[in-house]
């Protein structure tokens, strides 16, 4: 069972990401606006990463690291949920969802440009075809027949993409010697001090009485469960899973989010996109599998945090 417990984590956290995509593409621009989302998430990740102050000590942070955790808290708090805001309130969740899969393409090549990792053959052939699939499904956002997709809303949701895979190869160390409790509490809490006051206009004129009539609980879901609960779970699962397997696991979000969308008629599947998400899941699959091969390779890039 203990062998288990580490999978039914990483299982479960995937699930509840897959659900982002259509909630979010449900509510947002319809029923609050993005900024308005994206602090109140954050206030209410942030009250939930304060609860471990009733039985923990608070731990030491060095002046240096300070500045990195505010640093990461802009990335990963504030601009990322930004873009993957406006980005699913302009964009299908099927696109969105197939984007964000290629942050580990992305965080090859930022390894390799800071030194950190080293192209192979492997690495090459599955980074070009990841990329071409995903400036593929991009584009398909200019498509007329792909009329819930929009190009700027997938422009954004790669935007997402790229500052998730410049947090997790910068900001790495940061996790590695602090505990992911008091990560978690100084990037969620300064970051929820960063967009307040962006978006408390749109906070005070959101018609909260249509929210509970018609979107309570696809609004209650995005605003409590999807942040600060997963990201325990997917750190408590790399303790003792390998972060391969744990970015296999990324590939059910897409999966889910896909079959949810379609199931609820938030979205069509079209032809084009299942090949383009094929090509993607191939190149990042490429990738993952040479860190498996001899000799032996820098760690891979693990599941991104959400």
């Amino acid at each position: 069972m203990s062998h288990l417990k580490p999978h039914l984590a990483l299982l479960t956290c995937n699930i509840i990401w897959a659900l982002d995509f259509p909630f979010y593409n449900m509510i947002l621009g319809k029923y609050i606006a993005p900024m308005a989302m994206v602090s109140a998430s954050l206030i209410v990740t942030a009250l939930f990463s304060l609860i471990p102050l009733l039985w923990q000590h608070p731990q030491q942070i060095a002046n240096s690291d300070k500045r990195k955790l505010i640093g990461a808290a802009l990335l990963i708090g504030v601009l990322r949920k930004v873009f993957m805001m406006y980005g699913l309130s302009k964009t299908s969740p099927i696109d969105g969802s197939i984007i964000d899969t290629i942050v580990p393409l992305l965080v090859l090549i930022l390894s390799v440009a800071l030194g950190m990792d080293r192209f192979t053959k492997l690495k090459i052939i599955g980074l070009i075809l990841g990329m071409i699939g995903a400036i593929a499904v991009i584009f398909t956002g200019m498509s007329a027949s792909h009329h819930t997709s929009h190009l700027w809303g997938n422009l954004l949701v790669l935007f997402c993409a790229c500052v998730t895979s410049f947090y997790m190869v910068w900001f790495k160390t940061l996790v590695a010697k602090y505990s992911i409790v008091i990560v978690l509490r100084w990037i969620y809490c300064s970051a929820a001090i960063m967009a307040l006051p962006f978006g408390i206009k749109d906070l005070i004129h959101t018609d909260y009485e249509t929210i509970i009539r018609h979107a309570l609980w696809p609004t209650l879901f995005v605003l409590t469960i999807p942040t600060y609960i997963p990201n325990l779970m997917l750190n408590y699962a790399l303790k003792s899973v390998a972060p391969t397997v744990s970015s296999i696991y990324t590939y059910l979000q897409p999966v889910l989010a896909i079959a949810i969308s379609v199931a609820w008629g938030l979205d069509r599947l079209h032809i084009d996109t299942i090949l383009f998400a094929l090509v993607i899941f191939i190149g990042v699959g490429l990738v993952l599998r040479s860190y498996t091969l001899p000799p032996p390779h820098p760690s891979p890039p693990m599941a991104h945090p959400h």
